[in-house]
Order: C-alpha cells, then structure tokens, then sequence
C-alpha cells in the first residue's frame, strides 16, 4: 500500500475492487433488472395477449353490467353464431314477425342481465352471517379456553362476602355522608333508607 499527499486519489486496491464491484451491481440491476420491467416491448407484449390467456386488454371498451349505464359501449355478444347471426338479419326486418322468444334472443345479443335481474338480491348475505356467525362462535371458544387453563382463579376481593365487608366498612367510617354511599345509610335503624 503506498501513501499519497492527496486524500481523494489514495485508495487501497481492496478499496477499488469493492467500490468497481458496488458499481457493476447497481449497474447491472439498472441496465437488467429495472430496464426488462420498463420497456415498452414488454408493455407491448402484456397487451398482445388474447383474453383466453387471462389478460383483460383496458386500452379497447368492456362490457359490464351497471344500472347507471343503460347503454353498455359494446354488446355483450361480440362474436355472433351462425344462429346469432340469422336473428341479427331478422332483426333488421319488421319486429311484428318476431317471436318473444326471439326478442329476447335479440336482446340478450346486446344485454347479458335485464334491470329487474341486476337489481334482484343475491343469498351472499347468508355467506357473509355465517362467517360472522362462525367468527364469533371461535372467539367465544377462544375465550372460554383462555378462562379455563391461561387466566388464574379469581381474587378473593372479587367475592361476594369481601363486597360485603367493604361495604359495612364504609358504612362505618361514614364515607361521603352528604350525597354518597352513607347518606343512603339510616345509622338509627341499621339499613338501608
């Protein structure tokens, strides 16, 4: 190790070798790690994906059931059958040679649910009682278990006959004798007024 006049410059070769190696780390994790997450070829290839794959593409319009949209942007069918497709001709003739089985085909073509099946309950509140339910019935088993083998016996200041004693005593020093626990004691006839 030689020593220099100038601090900056003087360096051991562990000290270089340490500070090279702390440099390529973060540099490999900028140039590897953090750039295969960031490119937009990855983002590109995210949103190639078909919805087969589980991948819903956000960027093109979606159909959902919402009392507050009527008119969904896209039709709930989006790719007809061939006996779709015969109803969608139909469609475009007079509605009068329709059947009501027909119509509601059609309307089933743009529409999944009707407001009166969107605005029906569902028995999920029977699920979400029953887990409640459940939760309650394991706190109190936990409870009792914690009374029975972690918590110790109750103390003797919490019996009946110690309330008893603390009370006369009380009563006999006449503790709070204008509006408290003595002035409902008559000392005359020893009972309560």
């Amino acid at each position: 190790m030689r020593c220099c006049t100038h601090s900056s410059n003087c360096m051991s070769s562990n000290q270089r070798v340490h500070m090279l190696a702390s440099r390529g780390l973060v540099w490999g994790l900028q140039r590897g790690l953090w750039r295969g997450v960031s490119t937009t070829s990855h983002v590109r290839a995210a949103h190639s994906k078909d919805v087969s794959d589980g991948v819903i593409d956000c960027s093109i319009p979606q159909y959902n059931n919402r009392l507050d949209t009527p008119l969904p942007a896209v039709p709930f069918v989006r790719n007809p059958n061939p006996e779709q497709q015969k109803l969608r001709e139909k469609e475009k003739g007079p509605w009068t040679n329709l059947t009501k089985e027909e119509k509601l085909a059609i309307y089933r073509l743009s529409h999944e649910l009707t407001y009166a099946e969107m605005k029906r309950g569902s028995s999920e509140w029977k699920t979400v009682m029953g887990g409640i339910f459940i939760f309650i019935g394991l706190t109190g088993v936990v409870f009792w278990w914690q009374r029975l083998y972690v918590f110790g016996p109750s103390p003797h200041t919490c019996s009946d006959e110690w309330h008893e004693m603390q009370t006369q005593r009380m009563i006999d020093m006449r503790i709070n004798p204008i509006d408290g626990l003595a002035s409902q004691w008559d000392y005359e006839k020893k009972q309560w007024k």
